[in-house]
């Protein structure tokens, strides 16, 4: 949104009462018309001014949001001047600092960017091949759109809210402030093995599907267990969660999961457990490289821990610290005519190792107690 001293703008050709390059596709032009709901009327300059706001926090806002500079270029519309409006509104209240409400702005915009080049790679593209010979993918393109418009946006804002209410909630019980930011978690890496020796045999289209496979059974499998998935790494995922337990249990679900499937690669995963700052849905600290080193060590189709994580699992009951202890405990319950206590997990300490820019660390091997899967 980058202005001139004299703030004019420059138009070029005009399709349906819009200012418009002349080589710009007119169907992509209506296309536009129809998102957004409204015909260009604006420069970046008349929008700010609209708005009310500075031209440099106009520009913020729109290159936080993922736009490139326009110039002077008539191509925004009614909703950018009251996006722009809104954003300013709320820094004026004092609801929002300048710099939190282009941080907003951001996430909003990366977090969407990829939602909607993932809707039209993989859902449009699908949808919009030509139902009849002859006919042109632009020919349904618009009508579909049209269509469907309305359905995603109400299906969009309900998952957001569902979302924003699962987020809130988490955050208003942690114990104190500083907890609300910098919160202590499991934190997961899970790795592809040989991702890249896979990437020169197979086909893209092959490679693609594999992907895609691993990151819905990787989504579907932390979600239904409780934790979070943080983001996916095309042959990665990282996911949280709030108890070691939970983390543990869908670590090594993925693992049965992934063994079952005969076309998925080995896995790897590696995890810790500690204090862990979270910024724009993503999470950073040692926590989270120490996760990312033990998923580089670990073993194929075999989780690691940190020794904080497995002192976590001991604590909280779900593994003992040792098998001799389990049999003692196991022991005096039966002598004392009690139910043994039951451990869902085993921890089996690993060699010491120095780990590039976190020292020597102790990492655990986990795997499942003897017994049926829940």
């Amino acid at each position: 949104m980058t202005v001139d001293d004299t703030g004019s703008g420059t138009a070029g050709g005009r399709v349906d009462g819009q200012d418009a390059d002349p080589g710009e596709d007119p169907l992509a032009l209506r296309l536009e018309q129809l998102i957004l709901g409204a015909e260009r009327r604006y420069t970046p300059f008349q929008a700010a001014r609209s708005a009310g706001v500075s031209m440099e926090l106009a520009s913020r806002f729109w290159r936080a949001m993922g736009f490139a500079d326009i110039g002077q270029a008539k191509a925004l519309t009614e909703a950018d001047v009251l996006a722009l409006r809104r954003l300013a509104g709320l820094v004026e209240a004092g609801l929002l600092s300048e710099a939190m409400a282009v941080q907003v702005a951001r996430s909003t915009g990366q977090t969407t960017a990829r939602l909607a080049e993932w809707q039209i790679d993989s859902f449009l593209e699908g949808l919009t091949e030509p139902p009849e010979p002859g006919m042109t993918r632009t020919e349904v393109t618009y009508p579909l759109i049209e269509l469907l418009l309305p359905e995603l946006e109400e299906f969009i804002v309900y998952v957001w809210r569902r979302q924003l209410a699962a987020a809130t909630g988490r955050v208003v019980q942690a114990a104190d402030d500083e907890e609300m930011v910098d919160r202590r978690l499991a934190v997961c890496f899970a790795d592809l093995v040989g991702f890249t020796r896979l990437t020169r045999r197979m086909e893209e289209e092959e490679l693609g599907e594999l992907v895609e496979a691993f990151e819905t059974t990787a989504a579907d499998l932390v979600a239904a267990n409780g934790g979070r998935l943080v983001k996916t790494l095309g042959d990665e995922v990282l996911y949280a969660a709030d108890d070691a337990g939970v983390a543990a249990e869908i670590a090594l679900r993925l693992i049965e999961t992934m063994a079952h499937d005969e076309t998925m690669p080995e896995l790897r995963v590696g995890m810790a457990f500690g204090t862990v700052t979270t910024r724009m849905g993503d999470v950073f600290g040692s926590t989270v490289n120490l996760a990312s080193r033990l998923t580089s060590i670990a073993p194929r189709d075999a989780v690691l821990v940190d020794g904080a994580f497995a002192e976590e699992l001991i604590r909280t009951g779900d593994a003992p610290a040792s098998e001799a202890e389990a049999a003692e405990a196991a022991a005096a319950a039966e002598k004392e005519g009690e139910e043994p206590p039951v451990y869902r997990f085993a921890l089996q300490p690993m060699w010491q190792r120095p780990v590039r820019g976190l020292g020597v660390v102790e990492p655990w091997l986990l795997t499942r107690r003897a017994g049926p899967v829940a």
